[in-house]
């Protein structure tokens, strides 16, 4: 059981992925912010409507999460 949060905490999100992700109901307000944290994937789509896409995009979201 351990080896499977172990991989999970090393998976990157790559581009294809981040457009997909459902937002949670409400920001856990952590440090860093968990990947699936509205805000951080408000930041995210937000760049992508302004036309950032590929490793652009994953930079925006590692920012998003230090935020």
């Amino acid at each position: 059981m351990a080896r499977t949060t172990e991989r999970q905490h090393k998976r990157s999100v790559k581009y294809p992925d981040l457009t997909g992700i459902k937002p949670k109901k409400k920001c856990c307000r952590s440090k860093p912010r968990c990947k699936r944290c509205p805000l951080v994937l408000h930041k995210v789509h937000k760049a992508e409507l302004l036309g950032i896409r590929g490793k652009d995009l994953e930079k925006v979201f590692k920012r998003a999460r230090k935020a």
